[in-house]
């Protein structure tokens, strides 16, 4: 069948402690060098994804070369890892920090539907601007790769029926791994779906993406990795032709999720401007907002909290017209800065420090995403998170990417 996500070969560790395998995200606790460092006491010598991945937290570090030389070395003895390979989807149970419960499949999404730039009309479309300087360097270590350990999330619309459908399949079944995640991430369930219950829940996809010929999937977490696999593949079809269209690489492995899932949360990252002049900064937002505007914020300093609202929106989104404003402003004061805050607790305490403004809003809607994305392209970037660091997707299933 030929479905845009679909099954695949999926390999799957065959380790004493599975626990030591999955690790969380490479994007994760960029700042905390030490989480990363207490990961590598837990593994110790046992064999792990940590092996193939290169946490960010130690890129301009002496760590980074030496970590790259060892990802080298661990995908040319992948041979060497313990192994078995499902061919099918995994239906996939995730127990979250805060005990509530994801549920989504592992497959594959066909990178022939997939743009990440701003103008994409494809099939699986970015939700957020891709900064393409982030690119090249994944690219080169995936060149460099055997197989692919994927951290991507990607969304299904809401109510989608194939999810429910790939767990039905599961009853009486006994699940491929059932594991607490190190470092508190909760726990993982997994089912391998085979043979009959592929071709079941392939029809059920089928059916799913002839009704939704629009955007049929939007990337959730992993855009970056996504895009490098996208950026690795067109090299590919340059120097392979057409037949690169047969080459594993045209693929990428992914967990798909319906956005409407009680887990799924989307919460708006504020912003902050720092080392500036907030009556400045004050002054610069009076003149493009008014008491009547439809996109409402909130302006914090040491000195208090404002509430304005854009009178002439450059953008759809509050956020989107508030991230052009600040665009501007640093580019005009050399020496000012923004940053992206988790939380409305933590803005509100780095706001009321000196030279610096907060700015509070509200979030979107995760219902409303495959609609907006549709009628005004990409959301700005760092537009919203989707919980916790801890809640993110760790690393577990493989696949391979060379022929």
């Amino acid at each position: 069948m030929n479905t845009v996500f679909s099954s695949a070969k999926i390999m799957l560790p065959d380790v004493i402690d599975p626990e030591k395998w999955a690790v969380i995200a490479c994007d994760q606790f960029t700042s905390e060098p030490e989480y990363w460092e207490e990961c590598e006491r837990i593994i110790g010598t046992s064999p792990s994804a940590y092996d193939f991945i290169l946490p960010e937290a130690f890129l301009g570090t002496v760590k980074e070369t030496k970590k790259k030389e060892s990802i080298r070395k661990a995908m040319k003895s992948i041979e060497n890892y313990p192994t078995y390979t499902v061919e099918g989807f995994i239906a996939l149970e995730r127990t979250l920090p805060d005990h509530t419960v994801r549920r989504g499949i592992i497959g594959k999404v066909d990178l022939e539907h997939y743009d990440y730039s701003p103008e994409s009309s494809s099939l699986i479309r970015p939700t957020e601007k891709t900064v393409v300087s982030r690119i090249p360097p994944r690219v080169r270590i995936r060149s460099d790769a055997t197989v692919e350990i994927p951290h991507i999330l990607v969304f299904a619309r809401p109510g989608c029926r194939f999810i429910k459908k790939a767990f039905s399949l599961t009853e009486g079944k006994k699940p491929d791994y059932d594991f607490e995640l190190m470092m508190g991430g909760g726990s993982v369930r997994g089912y391998s779906l085979s043979g009959k219950s592929s071709t079941e829940l392939e029809k059920e996809i089928m059916t799913y993406e002839d009704e939704n010929r629009d955007i049929l999937y939007a990337v959730g977490d992993g855009n970056h990795s996504l895009a490098a696999a996208k950026a690795f593949y067109e090299q590919l079809k340059a120097v392979l032709g057409d037949s690169a269209l047969n080459h594993p690489a045209r693929y990428a492995l992914c967990e798909l999720v319906d956005i409407s899932d009680d887990s799924i949360c989307f919460e708006p990252i504020y912003r902050i401007m720092t080392g500036c002049d907030p009556d400045n900064v004050l002054r610069g937002l009076s003149s493009v907002c008014g008491a009547d505007g439809e996109q409402k914020f909130k302006a914090i300093t040491a000195d208090g909290e404002f509430e304005m609202s854009f009178t002439d929106p450059r953008h759809p989104l509050t956020v989107g017209t508030l991230q052009i404003f600040i665009d501007e402003y640093i580019k005009d004061n050399p020496g000012v800065n923004c940053d992206y805050i988790h939380g409305e607790e933590n803005l509100l305490s780095l706001a009321r420090k000196k030279g610096n403004v907060g700015f509070l809003f509200d979030g979107i809607e995760k219902n409303d995403l495959f609609d907006q994305v549709a009628e005004n392209g990409v959301y700005p970037r760092k537009t919203f998170s989707m919980g916790e660091a801890k809640s993110k997707r760790y690393y577990y299933e493989m696949r391979s990417i060379v022929k």
